[in-house]
């Protein structure tokens, strides 16, 4: 059973879609270097990324902050 949730602007975005939308947009060499982000600097693909984001509680805090800023406005 899923709850509105009307004051979180994040809320049923995927990180996949957070991930690829990013990369559309910035690429991977300047997400690696606006965010400092090793999975984005070192041989990124969308797999490894995503499962690096979804192990690494603060890497994806990062990118949902900056996706939410830099892609929502």
């Amino acid at each position: 059973m899923s709850k509105e949730q009307p004051n979180n602007p994040m809320h049923g975005i995927k990180l996949a879609t957070i991930v690829e939308q990013l990369f559309k947009e910035y690429g991977w060499e300047e997400l690696g270097d606006i965010l400092n982000i090793n999975a984005f600097k070192n041989n990124p693909t969308y797999k490894s990324s995503l499962k690096f984001l979804r192990t690494t509680p603060w890497a994806r805090e990062k990118v949902e902050k900056f996706y939410e800023k830099n892609m929502l406005d």
